[in-house]
């Protein structure tokens, strides 16, 4: 929704008025990026860019490698057979812990990737963060650490979606 910045307080005491007698609350960009992280969608641009695969950022689904011959296939396929890195979740249990996106991502000592994006996830209750990781860390159950600043972040490498895993709330 759009308006003048003179109308800005008409629309959204007229949008929460309508809402509220429905249990609406009032929740934006945050939530939406929270909300994201939690079903598993990625962000074009901050997640992955034109220099992944998809492969490499798990959206191999939305390829059909089965259709016809179309530029690109060959390399594809080769691709599909050997991914290097992977865009993985992960969790972090400590719910002090802060992560922004763009830190360093550690296995010991070796910085070996860095998150892409990060919230809290309230309805998980823990911390979410998307990273690029070399393919040999993106075991489930896996621990890495994130560094901030001078802090290290232990994180896991999660199953995802986090939320809804079989979409049945989706589809309900």
């Amino acid at each position: 929704l759009y308006t003048t910045a003179d109308l800005g307080q008409k629309l959204w005491d007229t949008l929460w008025a309508a809402a509220e007698p429905l249990g609406g609350i009032i929740a934006g960009r945050g939530a939406f990026n929270s909300l994201r992280l939690e079903k598993g969608y990625r962000s074009f641009g901050t997640d992955m860019t034109y220099e992944h695969d998809p492969y490499e950022a798990g959206v191999g689904f939305a390829v059909k490698l089965d259709k016809d011959d179309f530029i690109g296939k060959a390399a594809l396929e080769r691709r599909k057979a050997d991914v290097r890195r992977k865009l993985s979740c992960l969790t972090i249990d400590d719910p002090r812990a802060v992560v922004m996106g763009k830190e360093p991502v550690y296995d010991g000592d070796r910085a070996v990737g860095y998150v892409t994006s990060a919230a809290h996830g309230h309805t998980i209750g823990k911390g979410i963060a998307y990273a690029w990781l070399p393919a040999e860390l993106t075991t489930p159950g896996t621990t890495v650490h994130i560094g901030y600043f001078d802090q290290r972040i232990e994180a896991v490498v999660t199953e995802e979606p986090l939320f809804d895993p079989t979409m049945s709330r989706l589809r309900g």
